[in-house]
């Protein structure tokens, strides 16, 4: 009877895997990580591939040996218990062994992958994110450019209520700012992520980056995109960090070297240009509080 199950139990579970491919469209192919645009992404996605079916591996051995002994050693086949075995010094051996064997397979590629992912040396753009309530600012540190990123004014129209807008026609609803974030292709890019309020943090699952932006702390991250991969990679902040969290989207414009070098220089002479014709207007008012106090002085003395 016991068996009679089992075997329908298996052939159900065979043809539901047999009907898997017929919902890879759905989402199915989307349950697992991403291996990215990125070296370490795919070292990350590597490194999970390998522990995953170790652990797979583990569950066969672990389970397959509790099924077999409870069917194998079940009462109703005049299965004895034997109360006299008290321990086995083979048996416990081996299961202290073996374990450790597997934690240091298993901690050799991890410590490896880690090492490499906080590997910031002989980078070659370095650039500051700030997080705030509920947006981003870019400082490319060593070329007089910073900017504001939010999200982009369509998906902030939709997602007000009553606004009569359908999300669906929003392009990349919720996922799209009013100025992404420009990078070069096959650069080694250095972040520098800290937060201006509360925590906040930096996920940009195609590079296989994400780091907290905490405040009054600097934490450090880097990425290379591949050099044939340039376009628009979308992340979001990762914290729950207030009211607004799920509308703070990340948009990374990953472009080749020559576009990137010309839109650096293009956007630092013109925020040059900007904070000249703002600088003559700030320093106006300072003359104010003078004449405002000589004014006052002269009143007093009359």
């Amino acid at each position: 009877m016991i068996r009679e199950k089992l075997a329908s139990l298996v052939f159900a579970l065979a043809a539901s895997a047999g009907a898997l491919p017929v919902y890879a469209e759905s989402g199915w192919n989307q349950l697992n990580m991403t291996r990215g645009v990125t070296h370490i992404s795919r070292e990350i996605y590597a490194l999970h591939m390998r522990i995953f079916w170790i652990c797979v591996a583990i569950g066969v051995v672990v389970f397959g040996a509790m099924i077999w002994s409870i069917i194998t050693h079940r009462k109703s086949r005049g299965a004895v218990p034997d109360v006299t075995l008290v321990h086995n010094t083979k048996v416990e051996f081996i299961w202290t062994i073996v374990p450790v064997v597997i934690l240091v397979v298993m901690a050799v590629p991890a410590a490896k992958t880690l090492i490499e992912i906080e590997d910031t040396t002989r980078t070659e753009l370095t650039v500051k994110v700030t997080g705030f309530q509920w947006g981003w600012e870019y400082d490319y540190l060593d070329d007089g450019v910073m900017y504001y990123s939010r999200l982009d004014h369509l998906s902030d129209a939709a997602r007000e209520l009553a606004s009569g807008i359908d999300p669906t026609t929003v392009p990349h609803y919720l996922l799209n700012v009013d100025h992404p974030f420009v990078v070069p292709v096959d650069t080694k890019v250095r972040l520098l992520v800290t937060g201006a309020d509360v925590i906040h943090s930096w996920w940009m699952p195609a590079f296989g980056v994400k780091k907290d932006a905490i405040p009054g702390f600097v934490n450090e991250a880097w990425f290379k995109i591949d050099k044939d991969k340039p376009g628009l990679y979308r992340g979001q902040c990762a914290e729950l960090c207030g009211r607004d969290h799920g509308f703070m989207p990340i948009v990374v414009d990953a472009r080749s070297k020559e576009d990137f070098a010309a839109w650096l220089k293009e956007k630092a002479a013109e925020q040059k240009q900007a904070a000249a014709a703002t600088a003559p207007a700030a320093n106006t008012p300072a003359a104010a509080p003078t004449t405002v106090a000589a004014a006052a002085s002269g009143a007093g003395s009359s």
